[in-house]
């Protein structure tokens, strides 16, 4: 019991430890340009606690929180999928198109645009997936370069085949039936009303269900067992009847298309339709969500909500004269001290590890020398 609680307590330190860090350097940076960090925190604390701002993280993070469970299910099995930038966009790029010429009742339009942008965001993945299995090329270098490529397909898709008259470099605006209700009557019905411009997105419903799966999925079915077995000991597991090929196709596939649905927020609760303001960077945060989450749903939505909050309360920096890059700087310090306390908790870890394993070890060897002696 009381490894168990240690093992839990260094587990809890790394995160704990990177957000103080990330807090202490933009102190540093703070006082060096000549501005309060306690007034800048304050500020950023204040902001950030009104509902409105509330809203607005937890709209931000859910795409976050997406892309980082698509990111988390390749490193399960040592898998980098670096390409959930390229999968999200051509997903959502996908369901927008498809769900602007169809006409279907709004549940079963919605249903048709998410299969579309999970099929699309698989497909894409499945690209590295044979290239891996196939070819033998590291899924780094392949998921990386389909960035670019999923990025000027998108482009050309969108400016020569896509947009619509009228509406600029973008496609159709989807029909009312492939738009998500928002949750703002749940909230309404708990006493918390919001601005008519305010809006929690429906999507959050599905990416709370998705994250439920997920954890199901990893922890409590074969499948699951088959990725942590291949990512600890992939000869072992091979020697056990598990095919590493195959495992590599599943896990890039089931990564691109969570992938495929991080776009799906914001399309189907605000903008919807696809154009050349679409958010974009949102595969490369769900890789630090991811990291900063240990690759587990519970804590990639705690790390996309840090992240939610840390964006929205940047908004108000810039009006109090503090540059807003401060936020930028906390994130980055943030990714790099997890990943290094992540490695000293595993040094740490298996050094104790180690010293239990020659405890027991030595323990029989010194019974047997006591009898020895009584003998």
């Amino acid at each position: 019991m009381r490894a168990v609680a240690r093992r839990a307590a260094l587990g809890a330190a790394a995160p704990v430890s990177a957000a103080l860090l990330a807090v202490l350097v933009a102190a540093l940076v703070l006082v060096a340009s000549g501005h309060s960090p306690w007034h800048t925190f304050t500020v950023m604390a204040d902001y950030a606690r009104t509902p409105e701002s509330v809203v607005s993280a937890v709209n931000r993070a859910v795409p976050y929180f997406l892309t980082g469970l698509a990111v988390a299910i390749g490193f399960r099995m040592k898998l980098f999928n670096i390409g959930v930038e390229g999968q999200y966009r051509l997903g959502a790029l996908s369901g927008a198109a498809l769900g602007a010429v169809i006409h279907l009742p709004g549940p079963l339009h919605v249903a048709v645009i998410v299969a579309t942008a999970v099929a699309v965001g698989a497909a894409w993945a499945g690209v590295a997936a044979w290239l891996k299995v196939v070819r033998g090329v590291n899924e780094v270098i392949s998921t990386l370069m389909l960035n670019y490529i999923a990025t000027a397909l998108a482009a050309y898709l969108l400016a020569e085949h896509l947009s619509s008259a009228g509406s600029g470099v973008a496609t159709r605006r989807l029909p009312e039936s492939g738009w998500m209700p928002s949750l703002n009557p749940l909230l309404a019905a708990v006493g918390v009303r919001l601005p008519p411009t305010v809006a929690l997105w429906g999507f959050l419903a599905i990416a709370v269900v998705v994250g439920i799966g997920v954890h199901y999925l990893l922890t409590r079915t074969w499948y699951g067992y088959q990725v942590r077995a291949t990512g600890l000991n992939p000869d072992a597991a091979a020697a056990n009847g598990i095919d590493p090929r195959r495992m590599t196709v599943l896990t890039l596939l089931l990564s691109g298309g969570l992938a495929g649905l991080a776009g799906l927020p914001y399309l189907l609760g605000q903008s919807h339709d696809y154009g050349l303001d679409f958010p974009a960077g949102i595969g490369f945060t769900g890789i630090a969500v991811a990291l900063l989450g240990r690759n587990r749903p519970a804590g990639i939505a705690a790390a996309a909500l840090l992240f939610g909050f840390l964006e929205r309360s940047a908004q108000i920096l810039d009006l109090d004269g503090i540059p807003k890059e401060i936020v930028t700087i906390m994130q980055g310090v943030i990714v790099l001290s997890v990943v290094i306390a992540y490695e000293l908790v595993k040094r740490i870890t298996a050094r104790q590890t180690a010293r239990a394993v020659r405890a027991r070890q030595a323990a029989p060897a010194h019974r047997a020398g006591q009898r020895e002696v009584a003998l």
